[in-house]
């Protein structure tokens, strides 16, 4: 098994990911901008979908909206403490019916035959923890798809201001008094972070040519016994088109989640997400300005691929 996959299995399936994963919308703005957009999307491209794929679906944000759209859902993840989470709200919702719970990894669709559903989706870059087996599996996704495909994938260009911002998630924190653990971790260490920081040229350019975040610091600290953050593959906006589209998908369109977000202070952030009239215009043109293809490659963590087969 690869390193990439034992250490996205370990990561994901921390006890607490399906509780803190179902409140991100509540903890950080980047996500509920993502969110907005990804749901957006998928409004646009229901028609005659029935069936839904849904590989690497977490705590259910989309599939459990899926199956109240009416949809019969495949809700596929890695985890256990998330599909539990989305077990629990799908029941809430009345909706568990209509979902199938499967606990499995993307780099493993075997058992699935060609073309079995409707609508294939990947939200929030499982397909990037696949590595090196990204490009395999997003022909395996591809091959499920008998109509339409929606991936978001780590974004290069996107990832790359992060190497000279180690606090650029405290822009997103919606209150800093929150419990959630890693927001309270960074806003306690912001100080250290900034005062601590030194750029390397040398890893943004690693990067920039060769799409990689992490690898050996990772693998050590997995056989250390820790949970590292995944080692990740980022994309460029040519690339994944190029991909897709020698996997047969056709009028392909990117996006960039969180392309306009990223360039408003926090304060400003906060007060347009506390106020409902503003937070919903603010999202309107968010919508509208990441979905320009000039800037697909700079949302704010991912690259949105839409497809038709």
């Amino acid at each position: 098994m690869d390193y990439s996959r034992k250490i996205a299995e370990r990561q994901w399936n921390l006890p607490d990911k399906g509780e803190l994963e179902s409140r991100r919308e509540a903890t950080y703005i980047d996500d509920i901008i993502q969110k907005d957009h990804l749901q957006r999307k998928l409004m646009e491209n229901l028609d005659g979908i029935e069936t839904v794929f849904d590989g690497g679906a977490g705590s259910g944000r989309f599939s459990i909206l899926l199956a109240k759209m009416g949809c019969r859902v495949t809700h596929f993840d890695i985890s256990q403490p998330m599909i539990d989470k989305a077990r629990e709200t799908a029941r809430q919702e009345g909706v568990l019916d209509r979902i199938a719970f499967v606990k499995g990894a993307l780099e493993d669709l075997g058992d699935y035959a060609d073309r079995s559903f409707d609508l294939v989706i990947s939200f929030d870059a499982p397909i990037s923890y696949t590595y090196p087996n990204q490009e395999r599996v997003i022909g395996e996704l591809v091959r499920l798809a008998r109509k339409k495909i929606m991936f978001s994938v780590s974004s290069r260009l996107g990832t790359l201001p992060y190497l000279c911002n180690p606090i650029q998630k405290n822009q997103f924190i919606l209150d800093e008094k929150t419990d959630d653990p890693f927001a309270r971790w960074c806003v306690e260490n912001r100080e250290n972070m900034v005062n601590g920081f030194r750029f390397n040229k040398e890893k943004a350019e690693q990067v920039l040519a060769g799409g990689l975040m992490g690898g050996q610091e990772e693998i050590d600290e997995y056989e250390r016994g820790g949970a590292p953050w995944c080692i990740t593959y980022t994309f460029l906006p040519d690339e994944l088109e190029k991909i897709l589209r020698q996997h047969g998908v056709r009028n392909i369109r990117l996006s960039g989640p969180g392309a306009y977000g990223r360039t408003v202070p926090r304060e400003i952030l906060v007060k347009l997400m506390n106020d409902p009239e503003q937070k919903k215009s603010f999202l309107d043109f968010c919508y509208r300005f990441d979905s320009n293809a000039y800037v697909c490659g700079m949302g704010k963590d991912n690259l949105l691929a839409v497809g038709e087969i």
